[in-house]
């Protein structure tokens, strides 16, 4: 079978700001500066305060994401080296670097998509409010996307406002004990820990209308969410069924896709926390559910579900211990994911009319140089092979399924494991910041050049 894409599918990567730019000093702290800086947080003591230099690189960078072939990068925007103090002053060197950035893709051809918040928070308001726990951080994030919105809209038209409420909020915040994200802040109660991500909800409502607001031509503007797909265990109408019934109680679904998508936390999610649940006040719903031009969703893994004689119909399945999965102890294969992800957006929450991009797709691997230089990351490939088969069934199945990012560009800080775990299509030797394209880089190309998954 030709697994080969529609005319105009949009073949992309994706990297975000603190885990490749590096250049620490040239901005404010974020809460990654602090809680990477904390013994004991990230594995063997990393810090994004270098990373892969990406500031000083991003010529090259951008000259090896060209010879790849792609003509889509998204990409995330430091709040701190905009705002330094998250509010107030503009570093206007930070300012200019996005612009030079953005510049230079479109010299290259590439189309910028650029995402305002990808878990970077401001050290300054966790210090004067405690961030995403204040409302106050709605606001403080839309006058902030206003900034950058004013400087880069006459040449960037492709907007995402948040990315994952569910890491930096859910992670970053836990019931009793240290949670393994920054801001890494311990609370008391499950509600406040569902009120952070109601904030950020806020500040995607308020994002969404300054992106409008201060853009000097029409724009395109997106939420990026890391919902958990519910899979069907087969497919049977009873299971099918089961799946749909489990969506919006998956994960934190019922708690922030639903909202931004339908207005409404799923009921049976808020009956589900009782006195647990977020305050929400009058005219918050209005304002979090923003008309959006296209959704991001970000796809590694998901859970399958089957029908069962429950009080609710369906029960979801743990992994066996054997399953298997790639270099996170999250991360279990599970292709059909993608697809049944696109696929709700349309059956499940009856928005058929709502592009849906794969904005972050990806794993690690345990890549290592071959005594030749090379790296031959042959498990990525069959990752990225099986998933993109997955796209492309939801793409002839007629979902509006409108591209794909793959994760990432680049090895990285990934967060919480540091340099230890590599997601890239590009190696980073860190003692020399030399980049090595992987064996799944001049894969990746072929897929681009031909359209269709090799």
């Amino acid at each position: 079978m030709v697994y080969a894409f529609p005319s105009g599918f949009q073949w992309g990567v994706a990297t975000s700001a603190y885990q490749i730019e590096g250049a620490a000093d040239s901005r404010g702290p974020s809460v990654w500066d602090t809680f990477s800086q904390t013994p004991g947080r990230v594995l063997h003591g990393d810090t994004g305060a270098v990373a892969c230099d990406h500031l000083h690189r991003y010529r090259d960078d951008i000259a090896l994401m060209a010879d790849l072939g792609v003509r889509h990068y998204r990409f995330s925007i430091s709040w701190p080296r905009i705002l330094p103090q998250g509010r107030g002053a503009v570093n206007e060197a930070g300012l200019a670097f996005y612009s030079e950035l953005v510049d230079t893709l479109l010299e290259f051809g590439i189309t910028p998509h650029a995402t305002l918040f990808h878990w970077d928070s401001p050290q300054a308001l966790e210090d004067e409010y405690g961030s995403w726990r204040s409302r106050q951080i709605a606001q403080d994030f839309a006058d902030y996307g206003a900034v950058v919105v004013r400087a880069l809209g006459d040449r960037v038209t492709h907007w995402m406002t948040l990315n994952e409420i569910f890491c930096f909020t859910h992670l970053g915040y836990g019931v009793g004990q240290v949670p393994e994200m920054a801001p890494g802040t311990v609370v008391q109660t499950a509600k406040e820990v569902w009120q952070t991500s109601h904030h950020a909800l806020l500040a995607h409502g308020l994002g969404c209308q300054a992106i409008r607001a201060h853009s000097p031509q029409p724009c395109q503007v997106a939420l990026v969410d890391n919902y958990l797909a519910t899979v069907p265990l087969t497919d049977t109408p009873a299971d099918i069924a089961a799946a749909q019934a489990a969506f919006p109680l998956a994960g934190t679904n019922g708690g922030i896709l639903y909202p931004a998508l339908t207005g409404e936390y799923s009921p049976q999610l808020l009956e589900d926390l009782g006195d647990q649940a977020p305050e929400i006040q009058p005219g918050d719903l209005e304002l979090i559910h923003q008309p959006l031009d296209s959704l991001g969703f970000n796809v590694y893994t998901g859970v399958y579900v089957r029908a069962a004689e429950t009080n609710r119909g369906f029960e979801m399945l743990p992994f066996p211990q054997g399953y298997p999965r790639l270099h996170m102890p999250w991360l279990h294969l599970l292709p059909d994911s993608l697809y049944w992800g696109v696929r709700h957006i349309s059956d499940t929450l009856q928005r058929p009319e709502l592009r849906v991009f794969i904005t972050e797709n990806g794993c690690a691997a345990q890549d290592a140089l071959t005594p030749t230089g090379e790296v031959l990351d042959l498990d990525r490939i069959q990752y990225l092979q099986q998933y993109l088969r997955s796209a492309h069934r939801a793409a002839q199945e007629g979902y509006p399924l409108g591209g794909y990012f793959l994760w990432s560009f680049l090895d990285n800080f990934e967060w919480a494991y540091g340099r230890d775990r590599r997601f890239g299509l590009t190696y980073i030797d860190y003692a020399t910041q030399q980049r090595i394209p992987k064996a799944s880089y001049h894969w990746y190309a072929r897929c681009i050049a031909e359209n269709r998954v090799v």
